[in-house]
């Protein structure tokens, strides 16, 4: 099993980034897919879901109106689009896959400074 995220970098404030998390090993069709986040000295956090299918997602009040999360299972990819990014928005970000097992990336580092 495997989750690979790619796409962070450093960004300045009010600019996009887009996460990418590129599963295998497992039936992603099957799995509800997450971001997490985690700051420096934070705990990590719940960023957004999105459930098997697409139709259903779900965004922490921090991030709801800047942040889209999307999946293609043709692809086996989910994929978080960033927008107007904030300071507080820096960390690493974590793809995960929740169903029978639960499996968690190495995660991404985001950086958001000017």
């Amino acid at each position: 099993v495997q989750l690979v995220e790619s796409g962070g970098g450093l960004v300045q404030p009010g600019g996009s980034l887009r996460l990418s998390c590129a599963a295998s090993g497992f039936t992603f069709s099957s799995y509800v897919m997450s971001w997490y986040r985690q700051g420096t000295g934070k705990e990590r956090e719940f960023v957004a879901s999105i459930s098997n299918t697409g139709v259903f997602t779900n965004y922490a009040d921090s991030v709801k109106g800047r942040f889209t999360i999307s999946r293609d299972n043709a692809k086996n990819m989910v994929y978080l689009q960033m927008n107007s990014l904030k300071t507080e928005d820096t960390a690493v970000y974590y793809c995960k896959a929740r169903g029978f097992t639960n499996y968690w990336g190495q995660g991404t580092q985001v950086t958001v400074s000017s």
